[in-house]
């Protein structure tokens, strides 16, 4: 069968103690693939929602599928479906590159043999043999953002989730990761990215969410939207659909 990258029907949940739902009977699907983008303001569940997608959170009731495998079963078939990008560094400062992709590899399920071809291939990719051996404490943040991606796809995922994989980075470093990212779907992986970086978004996406408030208020093709919507680019969409005040998120 040909399964959708991504599958939520019914989603709720609410972070405990709290009284409302953040997300209320919430659906959504993403083709295999696709570059999917979601993007909303500050607060509005963009992370919540990537972290219940990768299993770190649990949803009160409702189901989630990988590629027809629900997530909340956490076996090493889901594991090995998806890399996880997230804003905040996901590595060993005080241990180099490699010794943090040898981790992760292994972490991952890969065996010794794949650990180092994909440790060589990522160094050259994301143009690190230099400083493959140097602890990555002493990095630049864009160095740093290359070792969070290298270790998100160190497993050839299926599905990359990408939650502000570029902030704090120069445009050179910004240009090479977005292009990265563009050949790794053109081979297959299908990308679900969130960032507040519109400009960077539709370079990158095809096809974007808006959620507000726990609602999906918007869903559909760049162009499509804009059409709608009669504006010219994302940053005018956007807040055309979640409004120019100040938030106090």
């Amino acid at each position: 069968m040909n399964y959708p990258a991504l599958k939520i029907e019914h989603l709720y949940f609410r972070y405990p103690g709290q009284e409302d739902m953040l997300f209320s009977d919430l659906n959504l699907e993403i083709s295999a693939g696709e570059r999917f983008g979601l993007f909303g303001p500050n607060g509005a569940g963009k992370t919540t929602l990537i972290n219940l997608m990768t299993g770190l959170l649990s949803c009160e009731s409702g189901n989630i599928w990988l590629y027809g495998n629900p997530i909340k079963s956490k076996d090493k078939v889901v594991n090995k479906l998806f890399g996880f990008v997230p804003q905040d560094f996901s590595f060993y400062q005080e241990l180099s590159p490699v010794e943090n992709l040898e981790f992760f590899g292994a972490w991952s399920g890969l065996d010794k043999k794949e650990i180092k071809k994909r440790t060589d291939e990522l160094m050259d990719i994301m143009g690190l043999q230099a400083v493959k051996n140097k602890p990555v404490e002493k990095f630049s943040e864009g160095m740093k953002r290359r070792v969070n991606l290298a270790i998100g796809i160190i497993h050839n995922p299926r599905i990359l989730f990408l939650d502000e994989p570029t902030v704090g980075v120069d445009v050179q470093t910004r240009h090479g990761i977005i292009g990265y990212l563009k050949e790794l779907n053109k081979n297959g992986t299908t990308l679900i990215y969130t960032s507040h970086q519109l400009s960077e978004a539709e370079e990158l996406c095809k096809k974007i969410a808006f959620i507000n408030k726990g609602k999906i208020i918007a869903c559909d093709d760049i162009e499509t939207l804009l059409a709608d919507n009669k504006e010219k680019g994302l940053e005018e969409l956007f807040l055309n659909l979640t409004g120019k005040d100040f938030r106090n998120q």
